[in-house]
Parts: C-alpha cells; sequence; structure tokens
C-alpha cells in the first residue's frame, strides 16, 4: 500500500478503505436510477388545493381550461399541445419558493414560462400534468447601473422593453442578444439564445448574463456570482443555467451587461444562388470591417415578403443578404459598405442597396424582421417547423446548398433564413396535414445529420426541447450525455422540473439507453 507522509494509521486506513470500496462498486455493472415517481391526481389535486391556500389572490392560481391549454401549446412551432393542471403567476422569488415545496410535497412536474417565442416544445404540459409557473408578473426592472454598464431585473422582462427602456431614460446603452421580440430574460437564459447580432456580440452564453438568482428544486435560493465584469471564482455555475431550459432550476433575477449604442446603416445585395451568397459572407467576415448583422434571406422568403404586403418595395425574387454595418461614424460605415459591394459583386452580388437615412435603414431591416410571419402567410391555414442548425462558417455554403436543394424536392414550401454570419440558419418548412408533416420532420432529420456531419450542432439557438434531444448522443458523444444526466439527477433528484424536456430518460445509466 502506498504510504502517505504526514497522515495517521486511522487516515491511511480509510483511504484503502475507500480504494477497497470502490474497486469494488467499479467491478459490478451500475444500476439504474429510480425512475421518477410523480404524484396521483388525487395528489394534484390536493395540491392544487394548498396552493389557493397560499396565494389567496384569485388571478394568481388558475385552472381555467383555456389557460391551462394556452400555456401547453404555440401556433408557432409543431409540436403538440399538452396542458397543465395548474398555472400560477408569482410576483417574487419567495413566491416561487412556495411553489417549489408545494410541488415537491405532492410530487407534482413544474415548468417555467416565459415569453412563450420557444420553438421547440419547452413550455409543452407533462403526461401526468403538472404546475406552469408563468413568469409575466415578475417584469420589472430593479436597477440600472449606468457607470458599469450593467442592469438588473425580473425574468418577466423583455429584451426590447429593457431597450426601450434605456433609450428613453437618455442612457446611450443597449442589450444586444436580440431573439423575437417578445422574448423575456428568462426564457432567453434558459433556451441559451442568441438573434441576429451575434455576429457582433455572440450569443447567451458569453458573458451577457453576469448572474442569475435561481430557485433549485430543494427550494433552495443561489446566486450564482457577484455584479463584477469578470470573476475566476470556481465553477462558472451561472452557465450551468444557460440552456437548461428550467430542468435544473427556475430563475427569478438576472443581472446584465449593456453595451454602448453605435451608428448603423443597412445594406441589401441579391445573389445568383444560396452558395454564392454565403460564399460572400464567408469571405466578408474575414475582412475585419464593422458588421452587426449579416442576414440570408432565400428566393422563396423573398417572394413572402413581397407577399405579406408589409414591405414598402417589391423585392427581386432572389437569394439575398441583409447586412446591418456598425461604425463609429458615418465614414467608417461609408468604409464598410464599399467593402461589402466589392466582395459581393467578386461573388456575383448584384443591385446593391445602401440605406440613405435612418428611416430607410429600419425600413430595410423590417423586412428582414418580419420574415417569420411572412412565410406563414404563404400557406394559409399551415403550421410550421422552424428549425435551426449551425456548422463552422467554413461549410455554410455547403450545408446551406444542399439543404435547399433537398427541401425542393418535398413538395412543400420551405423558406430559408439566417444568421449566416456565424454559421446558423434556419428551414421553415410548411405543413398543412399528418402526411405533410412526416415528410417535413424527415426532412429535418437529414438536415441535422448533414450539419453534426460537418462538426455542427442541432441548434444554433432554438434549444433543445422535446424536438431535438434524440439527437444529443450524436453530437456530444455518450459520455457527455450522460454527465448532464448526473447534474440532473444531482440537483433534481424528484425529477420535477420540466420532465422529459433536454435529455431522454434522466436516469438512465444502462448502455446504449439515451
Amino acid at each position: 500500500m502506498l504510504k502517505l507522509a504526514g497522515h495517521s494509521t486511522q487516515f491511511q486506513d480509510a483511504i484503502a478503505r475507500e480504494l477497497k470500496l470502490k474497486s469494488s462498486q467499479s467491478a459490478t455493472k451500475p444500476r439504474s436510477p429510480t425512475k421518477p415517481k410523480y404524484g396521483s391526481p388525487e395528489d394534484f389535486g390536493k395540491a392544487i388545493e394548498e396552493l389557493k391556500r397560499t396565494f389567496t389572490d384569485e388571478d394568481i392560481v388558475s385552472t381555467d381550461p383555456e389557460d391551462v391549454y394556452n400555456h401547453g401549446f404555440s401556433v408557432n412551432d409543431y409540436h403538440p399541445g399538452i396542458s397543465h393542471s395548474v398555472v400560477v403567476y408569482p410576483s417574487t422569488t419567495e413566491d416561487v419558493v412556495k411553489i417549489v415545496k408545494i410541488a415537491t410535497k405532492y410530487r407534482m412536474p413544474i415548468t417555467a414560462y416565459s415569453g412563450a417565442t420557444s420553438l421547440e416544445g419547452q413550455f409543452r404540459g407533462f403526461s401526468t400534468g403538472g404546475i406552469c409557473i408563468d413568469m409575466s408578473q415578475m417584469n420589472h426592472i430593479l436597477e440600472i447601473n449606468e457607470a458599469d454598464s450593467d442592469l438588473v431585473c425580473q425574468p418577466g422582462v423583455g429584451w426590447v422593453e429593457i431597450n426601450d427602456t434605456l433609450r428613453d431614460k437618455g442612457i446611450p446603452l443597449f442589450f444586444p442578444i436580440d431573439p423575437a421580440p417578445s422574448a423575456t430574460l428568462g426564457g432567453m437564459i434558459s433556451n441559451g439564445c442568441s438573434g441576429t447580432n451575434a455576429v457582433r456580440y455572440g450569443t447567451s452564453k458569453g458573458e451577457w448574463f453576469l448572474n442569475v438568482t435561481v430557485v433549485l428544486p430543494s427550494g433552495e435560493v443561489i446566486k450564482t456570482r457577484r455584479r463584477s465584469r469578470k470573476s475566476s471564482a470556481g465553477f462558472d455555475t451561472t452557465k450551468l443555467f444557460i440552456g437548461a431550459e428550467g430542468t435544473l432550476g427556475i430563475i427569478t433575477e438576472v443581472t446584465i451587461r449593456l453595451t454602448p449604442v453605435l451608428p448603423t446603416t443597412v445594406a441589401v445585395v441579391h445573389f445568383p444562388d444560396v452558395r454564392q451568397a454565403t460564399e460572400a459572407v464567408r469571405d466578408v467576415m474575414n475582412k475585419g470591417v464593422g458588421i452587426q448583422c449579416v442576414e440570408l434571406l432565400d428566393d422563396v422568403f423573398m417572394h413572402a415578403v413581397n407577399n405579406f404586403g408589409q414591405s414598402g418595395r417589391t423585392w427581386p425574387v432572389k437569394d439575398t443578404l441583409f447586412f446591418k454595418l456598425q461604425g463609429h461614424n458615418a465614414a467608417s460605415l461609408t468604409d464598410t459598405a464599399k467593402v461589402v459591394k466589392e466582395v459581393a459583386e467578386k461573388y456575383g452580388g448584384f443591385g446593391f442597396q445602401l440605406a440613405k437615412n435612418d428611416k430607410e435603414a429600419d425600413d430595410l431591416w423590417h423586412d428582414r424582421k418580419n420574415a417569420h410571419y411572412s412565410g406563414l402567410a404563404l400557406v394559409p391555414g399551415s403550421r410550421p417547423i422552424a428549425t435551426d442548425v449551425c456548422v463552422p462558417v467554413s461549410r455554410l455554403p455547403d450545408l446551406v446548398y444542399e439543404t435547399k436543394k433537398d427541401l425542393s424536392t418535398l413538395g412543400l414550401v420551405a423558406p430559408i433564413v439566417g444568421h449566416v454570419g456565424d454559421g446558423n440558419f434556419h428551414a421553415q418548412i410548411m405543413f398543412t396535414n399528418d402526411a405533410q408533416l412526416a415528410v417535413a420532420k424527415e426532412a429535418v432529420e437529414r438536415m441535422v445529420h448533414r450539419a453534426i456531419a460537418m462538426d455542427g450542432t442541432c441548434t444554433g439557438e432554438h434549444g433543445v426541447g422535446i424536438g431535438k434531444k434524440k439527437y444529443l448522443v450524436e453530437e456530444l458523444g455518450a459520455g457527455t450525455v450522460e454527465l448532464m444526466k448526473m447534474v440532473k439527477r444531482t440537483l433534481d433528484p424528484l425529477g420535477l422540473f420540466n420532465p422529459g424536456k433536454v435529455m431522454c430518460a434522466r436516469y438512465s445509466l444502462e448502455p446504449g439507453s439515451h
């Protein structure tokens, strides 16, 4: 036996026993932890009654059938709606703690609900029923620290509201993470979101969320770190909750980093095909000029924008890039526009337009931001599979070209839009019946496998939810997924927090079971 200098015989004997125990354990096949056991319908009824006694205001606890269904359904995606048993509207961290403790007492699943813009079923109810915690009443900006370029708020505040407030107060700062306009901070963190500004400012997994206050499944409240701009103190527990989709804790407060508002303008240019458009993007991004956003709308989406009728112009029905240029003054914007135009023309770009003023820039960009709703209007009565993947930028031309060619064979309307400056793009496949849905799902499978084969990801910003969890092992490897499951089991041993999302079978340790 190895002798440990300076330690007692008793200590060394204890170490020997521990090593012997670990050796014997490793020689046996690990057993799967117990599958979570949820309460009965009677238990859930008792939980709802206790919630009503705890929160006496009749507007806080809702069992209205329409309310509980609407909180488990979305017209923006293809996943089946699943109702919750009850919706609760907390106002404080203490309210959330009370809800969690009641849920634990009666073994009732909990799903947090924020801006309801997620696209992979993240806020669907659970099959047994459960509690939906709607964070819309926790919608206050608590503190603006202009000198430190940060802001403290509750999770129900929207990023648009934050930027509007800063502008109205004359504070020349903004929060650059920009997903759907109605997205709120709690959901943005939980889904690991990003948006059009990711080319310049990165994603939610950067340093934009300095800390979060979280209610854990145990009911304990933690704050992940202090407000300093950086810290190397221990694990980065803030990031543990970014992209966890409410499976590890419920966020009740957040500190975000802000950045200065800089002058911008918008340029638009058309291309013969998506390959040449994305090759131009790759080249422009390597020039080091001031690009805040670069967005691809394919020819189908450009037709959709024309058809939608909200644009002040009629666009060529061609694969098109929308650039948002950024600089410290008008001269720098002009210089950047010149470089973009030269590179675009090198790859067959034509019809280059540069906004003449701020209003025209806003109008041009508005057409890009309307793309999702323009696409929905192409097929009245349809629903979309709105899916995204992301690859290294150098592989994007191949991925987009091959995917567009694949989608063109489906017999379905399937426009493509992408944050192509960082390798991320989206397909919006429209369907009106189950047969078309099956065809669309198969196309998504091919798109995902294609992206992962190119060293990419099954989702750049939509998150996993229930729609992408089956791809995690293929993308990350079984060991990494098992590590995620271990974290889940440790923090949420009862399996109550948003069950069925992110990972398949959180309790499984058996080889080949994911």
